[in-house]
């Protein structure tokens, strides 16, 4: 008996450890860009909504940054077919800065991969800075894995915030509960990897 009950003290600590993790994730997820008219070496975008991807393109153009990056793109897809797939609204780039500063990366299928993918491309072209353009409940983690891969490029936070999100009273609408525990399991989660990754990485001499 008490064996059990210790048991489900222990389980009912870890679900308030979680559920207070939780709130604190939420609380703390941007609501503002920060230094919005920084100029970086880079902007980029990490594919996974059009609001990223608009956002980037404005950037562009208010030269912002020499290039964009947009990475985790389809395989088949092109510059142009990003820049159709626009609402109407978003003004597009002319044809000359599609040529020379935007730049797809095909490699990338995760926040991980991005990362990585991004990593590698910076170091290529000797960039030390860039602007990273998501949607707030994903920025934590994209923060965690670019600095993670990056630890010495210089990252600016450029947070986008999609309309069907509701972030008032955000536990009352199911469908944003939900988008938000599932990035808060994956931050989690993408925090133990990388913290045993660096546990076993080989210690470099003094």
């Amino acid at each position: 008996m008490k064996h059990l009950l210790r048991s489900a003290a222990l389980v009912a600590l870890i679900i308030a450890v979680w559920l207070y993790g939780l709130v604190v994730f939420v609380a703390r997820l941007p609501d503002h860009v920060e230094d919005p008219d920084r100029h970086t070496d880079a902007i980029v975008v990490p594919t996974g909504g059009s609001e990223r991807l608009a956002e980037g393109m404005r950037l562009l153009i208010r030269g912002l940054a020499g290039k964009l990056f947009v990475s985790g793109v389809n395989a088949q897809t092109r510059a142009v077919d990003l820049i159709a797939s626009l609402p109407p609204d978003v003004e597009k780039p002319s044809l000359a800065l599609v040529d020379c500063c935007i730049v797809l990366g095909h490699a990338a299928g995760s926040t991980l991969g991005n990362a990585a993918e991004t990593a590698a491309w910076m170091k290529a072209e000797g960039f030390h800075s860039l602007r990273l353009v998501t949607a707030d409940y994903h920025m934590p983690r994209s923060l965690l894995e670019f600095h993670h891969a990056m630890p010495d490029v210089e990252i600016a936070a450029h947070p986008v915030f999609p309309d069907q999100l509701r972030r008032d009273a955000w536990w009352r609408s199911p469908g944003t509960a939900g988008l938000l525990i599932d990035e808060y399991n994956k931050y989690l989660g993408a925090f133990v990897l990388l913290g045993v990754e660096d546990l076993l990485a080989p210690k470099t001499g003094r």
